[in-house]
């Protein structure tokens, strides 16, 4: 339990049980609801609710003043690590200020730390870290390979403190539905756990879908079923759940797209589940152990008046068919930025239409990175968090510079775009993160950013360095054009990865596009979306005009063709669903064949 938590506790219980069991009659919504989980929803959002107003106030101060929360954060680190073997090559014990660490320390990336990670996963202790990881954390490998990081208490703490607890302090003020008692329904799968030669776990940063196995009875989801393996069968489990409460008041999950790939297995098997809620039984399609599937079906029963609602909510259609199960959901928490964008906006278009969407944080497996005070803000913006993290910040111009100049966090201008460079909680010094950000605005003294794209996901044939951003807004100046489509995913490659087998000898983008309401492409519709992009961007434009590079090739693919990419994906870079982010640019090979191999027009 956090240091902070017992003073909480000790506040709610001099306000006395009969105050407190007004309070909880009060806010409740739904039946089946046991007394003792009532108790503990209430005193876990009271608790939670005070501790994210203490970090809200501890925030906001730290704004006014972002220099010296920087320094103190750095100083901090340092002086915690500085007797292990890192620290002495660095000789952080001397340090003491933040200009005589950036004359000391380089500028690094991951191939700085590979072997080190590498003792510490054999047990070499004192190595980076004072203390011993708790997770070797494996990244989500959206623009080159998975790699191991170190993931510490410190890391956790920060993320729930700085992070969890100020987001939710912000879902009380502007969804004040949030703060009753309903129960929410988290889609989380248990990621597959290997374990280091010393026996240090591998796996990505969380392992449990919240900060405590105790806070489980706050979802729809019973315990068990968070147990199974398959993320297919764990994904019904939930829905299935969920379907049988009609009073949900939140839909939550690291990322929306994990959300849409729920609410699209929703549309493909809904009369399965609702033949499951009408009878009170697990479909035989699920493969689970025979004693799992016998604890779950004791929380079954038979439901004919749930099932004849949903039944009906089913055949009216699937555009907003959230806020129709479910009349009391006052919120759909995940992050739509950056390759989560195109989610978000199926969810709001589509699945969610007329819920409101808060997109919480902004955070990787380095730790967490911003806060979003603005929920209903557009396009997604997030203030840096001064102590989570000591940024460095490089100009987007000087990417590629041998000896780039880095700016402090008092230094960045609005209207800029830069790479982050961090320094985080679990060992990484002054660590090129790969994302780029630009910023929109400052809150006190500390910047506010909206996220661009990542370094390695960019369309780079000639120099021309077309981002993710970039290429989106063009892709949906197109789709207008292209009448009664609606986008389901897309992705790209570059021409030299595919070598023979597109034919042409000059370079140019192939564009994998899987949509709704259009069987086929005419090369015109094909043609739009090149247009568009030289509209987006000049210097693409005058490669075209130069015929440096070729048209764009647009390819429109099966239906189910991405799902079925996102498993190949999952599989071989191990990422858990729970982290695992679509590729635009893809640069695999086999991945590329895989979508040319779904080729309908």
């Amino acid at each position: 339990m956090p240091p902070l938590l017992p003073a909480a506790l000790g506040v709610l219980s001099a306000a006395g049980p009969a105050l407190i069991w007004g309070d909880i009659r009060s806010k409740v919504k739904g039946k089946g609801r046991t007394v003792s989980s009532l108790v503990s929803h209430y005193l876990a959002l009271k608790v939670v609710c005070w501790l994210g107003r203490r970090q809200r106030d501890r925030l906001e101060a730290d704004t006014r003043d972002v220099t010296r929360a920087q320094r103190e954060t750095l100083l901090m680190r340092l002086r915690k690590n500085a007797d292990t073997l890192y620290g002495k090559r660095y000789d952080f014990s001397s340090v003491e200020d933040v200009s005589t660490f950036r004359d000391r320390h380089p500028v690094t990336d991951y191939e700085h730390y590979r072997d080190l990670i590498g003792r510490v996963a054999a047990g070499e202790d004192r190595v980076i870290l004072a203390e011993r990881p708790l997770v070797l954390a494996m990244t989500s490998g959206t623009s080159a390979a998975s790699a191991m990081l170190l993931s510490t208490g410190d890391t956790n703490s920060e993320f729930f403190m700085q992070g969890v607890c100020v987001c939710l302090d912000v879902m009380r003020t502007m969804f004040p539905g949030t703060d009753s008692l309903q129960r929410t329904t988290k889609f989380f799968y248990n990621p597959a756990l290997c374990q280091s030669e010393a026996g240090i776990p591998i796996g990505p940063n969380s392992s449990t879908p919240a900060t405590s196995r105790h806070m489980l009875h706050l979802y729809t989801t019973p315990a068990p079923a968070f147990q199974v393996p398959s993320e297919r069968d764990a994904l019904y489990l939930h829905l299935l759940f969920a379907l049988r409460d009609p009073s949900v008041g939140t839909l939550e999950s690291n990322f929306s797209s994990t959300l849409f790939y729920a609410f699209s297995t929703l549309q493909e098997r809904w009369q399965e589940l609702v033949e499951d809620v009408q009878v009170g039984k697990l479909s035989p399609s699920l493969v689970l152990e025979p004693q799992l599937r016998f604890v779950l079906e004791r929380l079954l029963e038979p439901d004919p008046g749930r099932a004849a609602q949903l039944r009906a909510h089913f055949q009216q259609g699937f555009r907003g068919i959230a806020g129709r199960l479910w009349p009391r959901l006052n919120l759909v928490l995940a992050v739509d930025s950056g390759s989560n964008q195109i989610y978000g906006e199926m969810l709001r278009d589509h699945y969610c239409e007329g819920t409101d969407l808060y997109s919480p944080f902004y955070a990787a497996t380095e730790g967490l990175i911003g806060v979003n005070l603005w929920p209903q803000a557009s396009p997604r913006r997030y203030l840096l968090c001064p102590r989570a993290m000591f940024c460095e910040f490089l100009p987007e111009a000087c990417l590629e510079a041998e000896l780039p100049q880095l700016l402090l966090i008092g230094e960045v201008e609005v209207g800029w775009s830069y790479e982050l460079v961090v320094t985080n909680a679990s060992g990484l010094y002054r660590y090129r993160l790969g994302d780029i950000v630009k910023v929109v605005g400052f809150h006190n003294q500390c910047p506010i950013v909206e996220f661009q794209y990542r370094r390695g996901q960019m369309l780079n044939l000639r120099g021309e360095k077309v981002s993710e951003v970039v290429f989106l807004e063009a892709l949906k100046q197109a789709l207008v054009q292209w009448p009664g489509a609606q986008l389901v995913d897309y992705c790209c490659a570059e021409s030299s990865i595919l070598g023979d087998s597109v034919g042409g000898w000059d370079p140019h983008y192939q564009v994998f596009v899987e949509l709704k309401g259009l069987r086929n492409l005419t090369e015109e519709q094909r043609y739009k979306l090149d247009h568009c992009l030289q509209q987006a961007s000049t210097i693409y434009k005058s490669f075209r005009i130069k015929g440096s590079i070729g048209p764009m090739r647009v390819q429109l693919v099966a239906e189910g063709a991405f799902t079925q990419l996102r498993k190949r994906m999952i599989d071989f870079s191990g990422t858990s669903p729970n982290t695992f982010k679509m590729q635009r640019v893809l640069r695999r090979k086999d991945d590329a064949h895989f979508l040319l191999g779904k080729t309908v027009s």
